[in-house]
């Protein structure tokens, strides 16, 4: 470039100098002439007049210099200029693709592509072969495949081809960046109104199949976008007339409007997922067997699968149903069709009824006649749905849950209740459910209070679909079956939540205070499930419950199973916390020496594997295990319980260090602390220290009321009456006493007579009429905790007490 600068001023150096001195000679030659032609002109006139003309000429020249000069300087200007100007839209084309350079590079790569091709590899266009190219070359063309053919065809000797993968990939990218330009200059223009223009763009030119290589030329516009918006201020002369300030602006409306692009392709693509997985749920419910149907639809809608069915796809299932049903000529199999399709969409509509107030019976006010007693009926959120709902089916089940009953009894007595209303029952359930445990889950203000109610609404629905399969057992095993399939989801939904309780947790069921019921359903339709690492789980949670019942066989049989398939799954935490589990059965079987075994195996698996959690509570139990083992042989020495102390003082501190963790681990800890407590205080009670016996019993009592374990918080009543007992306080006494004896009888828990006893010895030392009288000044403390009909079902306990002592 500075060489041609230096040639071109150098030639217009020489045509001035030459054009000055032809002017001068010409002008003196012209003088000379006419001098000899007028010999009347004095010399002095002759001198005169050369010099004026010599002058003149000498002018003209110099203009003429001057003038030859500014065309030339400005015409190299303006070349520099537009050169300047191509070279920046080269740049540009080469970043994003397009144009003439797009064009060479596109045709270089078919003729490479191309195995017949016999030419050479082209060279890379200079910036000055592609400037020299004529302007109508910069309009960017796609073409079509009938272009590409018969360009191919004339390079390679007009031998017919197909278009190479690499160059329909090309092709494909090219249009696609075409796309993405196109939207994104819509955008900056202003002119897109919603994001619903941006999909119904992609829907209609990105084809089936070709998703990924859209996806890959939005990811380089994404990620070239971004890195030229992150060196914007590095490189402020990219483009001259526009200051870094625009450009950042401009270039942060485009990635604006490629994230929105990107958020539609999603969305797109997700759209496609869900009908690719409706249209094969059809096809597998139109293959199942007449008698799976049912099952197939339950595995379909199953909420553990990686594809979740919204309402939107249930309701879209119904409809292909509804057509796929309509093309059968087989009229049984059609009808039974119709009656899924029908009870899915029935289903879906029921629960829109409900949705809106699932959680308002929450908020609305308890019943009670005059507040004399409480209508039982009216608490449960039973009640409340009954009211909301209009289909049969569901409305008798609510009413009769509400009521007491169980939902067995309508399996029993109802006799006309057809698919579609099962169907139908089955997606409100499942939809009820999961609609709870998600709102619950999400409170921000109590998530302690949200978690304790979702545990309750895993149990309270397992325990509902339960019943249900035992009503089938008796019409047909299909359908029970199918009804325990449903239970199995739930707890297995249940077993993954990071909150499960593996040491004990919330039992309140709706409208149900006993377990019995629950587990009489769960116990043997379980055993015959693969022993998995939720089985494992869930007998873990059954052999607790069976614990707390006073079933101790049974709650070893649990704890043992759920022991081997932890161990095989290779679930450490839920193994330990069998191990401390069965430490805690024995102890109630009076088996000391195997309890403390137990909790020492777990101590050291605990310590091996990183659990603290686990550690704690093996210390909670070895503690645990040695007072009672020391009671065992009436000794009072303090040495034989320095120990069992030391060990329960060591849980209580590390426990103590999970009181701030999330809801799981805090449920455990404080499940710990209660039991280091309680330990403590029935160690001091054995040393007749009663006095300190109660201040531990008293840390106890707050710490098992945020665990809900109804068996520890009527044990920790039950100590705290024989303590106050010893301390002569008897309306403390009568207090707890009746607190324990009642929540120990609540749970059928053995441990209520021992209650009782305490309450019957008083009533011989005091009379009963002062006992009574205890009773009634402690009256509005026992309600708080077991209300109206807790107090009035008291003496009809401690008659029971008195007939069978």
């Amino acid at each position: 470039m500075w060489k041609s600068k230096l040639i071109f001023r150098f030639i217009l150096s020489v045509a001035a100098i030459a054009t000055s001195v032809q002017l001068s000679s010409g002008s003196d030659y012209a003088i000379a002439e006419s001098a000899s032609s007028n010999p009347t002109i004095e010399p002095g006139q002759q001198n005169q007049a050369l010099e004026d003309a010599k002058v003149a000429m000498v002018g003209v020249g110099i203009g003429a210099i001057a003038g030859l000069l500014i065309s030339g300087l400005w015409y190299q200007k303006r070349r520099y200029r537009k050169i300047q100007s191509r070279a920046k839209i080269i740049r540009f084309r080469e970043e994003f693709l397009c144009g003439s350079l797009a064009d060479y590079y596109l045709s270089n790569s078919k003729a490479n592509a191309s195995p017949t091709n016999s030419r050479k590899t082209l060279a890379t266009p200079t910036k000055e072969e592609i400037s020299d190219s004529p302007a109508s070359e910069e309009t960017l063309v796609t073409p079509n495949k009938e272009e590409i053919s018969d360009s191919s065809t004339s390079e390679t000797n007009n031998l017919a081809a197909e278009p190479t993968p690499a160059a329909e990939f090309n092709l494909l990218s090219d249009s696609y960046h075409k796309l993405i330009e196109e939207i994104v200059d819509t955008a900056l223009k202003g002119q897109i109104s919603s994001k619903e223009y941006i999909y119904c763009q992609l829907v209609e030119n990105v084809s089936s199949g070709n998703g990924e290589i859209f996806e890959r030329c939005l990811s380089d516009r994404l990620h070239s976008t971004q890195s030229e918006l992150d060196q914007v201020i590095n490189s402020p002369s990219l483009f001259q007339k526009e200051t870094p300030e625009l450009k950042k602006a401009r270039l942060n409306r485009t990635l604006k409007a490629l994230q929105s692009i990107q958020g539609e392709w999603e969305r797109v693509q997700k759209q496609k997922q869900n009908q690719a997985a409706v249209t094969a749920a059809v096809q597998q419910i139109l293959t199942a067997s007449e008698a799976s149907r049912f099952s197939v639809l339950l595995q379909i809608i199953d909420p553990n699968q990686n594809q979740v069915f919204s309402q939107s796809q249930l309701q879209q299932l119904a409809q292909e149903l509804k057509e796929a049903a309509s093309s059968h000529d087989d009229l049984h199999r059609k009808q039974e069709i119709q009656q899924l399709a029908i009870g899915i969409a029935n289903g879906v509509e029921s629960y829109q009824q409900l949705e809106g107030s699932l959680v308002s019976w929450i908020y609305e006010p308890k019943a009670t006649p005059l507040g004399l007693k409480e209508s039982r009926a009216k608490q449960d959120p039973w009640a409340s749905w009954a009211l909301k709902v209009s289909s049969p089916l569901p409305k008798l089940l609510f009413s009769t849950l509400a009521d007491g009953g169980s939902a067995t009894e309508i399996v029993v007595h109802q006799s006309d209740i057809n698919l579609k209303d099962w169907v139908e029952l089955t997606v409100i359930l499942q939809r009820m459910q999961q609609g709870l445990v998600t709102w619950f889950e999400r409170q921000p203000y109590d998530s302690k209070w949200g978690t304790s109610a979702s545990i309750a609404t895993f149990l309270s629905f397992a325990v509902v679909w339960c019943e249900l399969s035992n009503g089938f057992r008796s019409k047909g095993e299909e359908l029970a079956k199918a009804c325990f399939q449903i239970v199995l989801q739930i707890l297995r939904t249940f077993a993954h939540r990071e909150y499960f309780p593996l040491y004990g947790g919330a039992f309140a069921f709706f409208g149900r205070d006993s377990l019995q019921d629950a587990i009489a359903y769960l116990d043997t339709p379980l055993k015959e499930v693969e022993g998995t690492q939720e089985k494992a789980r869930i007998l873990t949670l059954l052999g607790y419950s069976q614990f707390i019942l006073g079933k101790y066989p049974e709650a070893n049989s649990f704890h043992q199973e759920a022991l081997e398939i932890a161990r095989q799954a290779g679930d450490q935490p839920c193994e330990i916390a069998n191990l401390n589990h069965s430490s805690r059965v024995c102890v109630a079987q009076k088996d000391y020496s195997q309890a403390i075994n137990y909790s020492q195996r777990a101590l050291i698996l605990a310590r091996q594997a990183g659990d603290r959690l686990g550690e704690a509570h093996a210390l909670a139990t070895l503690g645990y295990s040695e007072v009672f083992a020391a009671q065992q042989i009436e000794c009072v020495e303090p040495d034989v319980y320095e120990q069992a102390i030391e060990y329960l003082r060591r849980g209580l501190e590390l426990s103590e260090k999970f009181s701030d963790s999330r809801f799981g681990i805090t449920l455990a800890a404080r499940q710990t602390q209660a039991l280091c407590y309680i330990s403590l205080g029935i160690a001091h009670v054995a040393l007749e220290k009663p006095q300190a016996a109660v201040e531990y019993l008293e840390k106890g009592t707050e710490a098992v009321q945020f665990s809900s374990d109804k068996y520890l918080q009527g044990v920790n009543f039950l100590y705290l009456a024989e303590s106050y007992y010893n301390l002569n306080n008897y309306e403390k006494t009568v207090y707890n006493s009746c607190l324990g004896m009642y929540l120990l009888e609540q749970i059928t828990a053995v441990e209520w007579r021992q209650a009782a006893g305490l309450l019957t010895i008083l009533q011989s030392k005091l009379g009963d009429e002062a006992v009574q009288q205890l009773i009634v000044k402690s009256r509005t403390n026992i309600m708080k905790f077991i209300g109206v009909d807790g107090y009035d079902y008291l003496p009809q306990l401690l008659e029971k007490y008195k007939r069978s002592h």
